[in-house]
């Protein structure tokens, strides 16, 4: 009789504990839900048949000795010379390309469909002096495109950014603290205040144990595992964007190391002749004839392609 009484108390005190029982699982897999590594590659495959250049332009520059397709943008303070990496970002070297000499459709500032050499004419409409050059907007104030968007070409293991922690690179606090509102689904300010706690233990752990890589990948950035992306170096050539591939027309090029840029946009050029006509459109930009008058702007007369393959 005491024996069944014992069982009795013991059923009904298990009984009782099984509501803090499920809370307690519900907490922990949300724990182990949120530390799991979701980083993974994505499917990649370069353009069939490579790079194309359908008629090489002409130019009475001199060009490095290297079997490589060549940039030439030509601008009213000087011509800058570049590189571009058909291997690296094939995609988005084709799309330069194509957009340069006038063989893909875009869209005008007016809705119109059109097929044109697209950067004749353009301006680097954004200068900001010890950063970089930005140019390849129609409407010359950042807000344009050619009417389409196209994914970015960033291998994250090539840049190193699977080994690289918080703590080596602070400038991605700010997409630490955008994955953990995103992991988290957090809709509004309210909610935030109300999972602080949650949000802030949660921000510790990524800190100390997510890689670079895990953290713009819970952000939204897809990397491929097959291209050998280039770091954003001083000279280099890259694409303009406004998030995870959101790739069009615009590009910048690098008057210094960006290390914070790397694994947000994709490098597809490098700077091989012209480093003074870069620093001369920086400073120029900076000019004007007097106090009430706007900088100087700096024009892209012409983008020339040549292939020395």
């Amino acid at each position: 009789m005491e024996n069944k009484i014992f069982y009795l108390s013991s059923r009904y005190f298990m009984k009782s504990l099984y509501p803090l029982f499920l809370l307690f699982l519900l907490l922990a897999c949300q724990e182990n839900s949120f530390q799991k590594t979701l980083y993974k590659p994505i499917d990649y495959s370069p353009p069939a048949g490579g790079v194309k250049v359908s008629v090489s332009d002409e130019t009475s520059l001199a060009l490095p000795a290297k079997k490589a397709i060549y940039s030439i943008i030509e601008t009213n303070q000087g011509s800058l010379v570049l590189e571009l990496f058909h291997q690296e970002a094939p995609h988005t070297v084709q799309n330069f390309i194509d957009l340069a000499q006038g063989k893909k459709e875009t869209v005008s500032v007016t809705g119109a469909k059109e097929k044109k050499r697209f950067y004749d004419g353009l301006t680097f409409h954004r200068i900001i002096p010890n950063f970089m050059i930005q140019g390849g907007c129609p409407k010359g104030d950042g807000t344009g495109g050619p009417g389409y968007r196209f994914d970015d070409e960033i291998n994250a293991v090539a840049l190193g950014l699977d080994k690289v922690k918080l703590e080596n690179a602070p400038y991605y606090s700010r997409q630490l603290e955008q994955s953990i509102i995103k992991s988290m689904n957090i809709k509004s300010q309210k909610e935030m205040d109300e999972r602080m706690k949650e949000a802030e233990k949660n921000l510790t752990f990524a800190r100390d144990n997510f890689s670079i890589a895990e953290i713009l990948f819970r952000v939204g950035y897809r990397y491929n595992e097959v291209l050998n992306s280039r770091k954003a170096l001083r000279g280099s050539l890259a694409m303009a964007n406004a998030g995870p591939n959101t790739n069009g027309s615009q590009f910048f090029i690098n008057q210094v190391d960006t290390p914070h840029l790397d694994g947000l946009h994709t490098v597809f050029g490098q700077l091989v002749n012209g480093y003074d006509v870069l620093d001369a459109i920086v400073e120029f930009s900076q000019t004007s004839q007097d106090e009430n008058s706007e900088p100087g702007k700096v024009v892209i007369n012409k983008v020339l392609i040549v292939d020395r393959r």
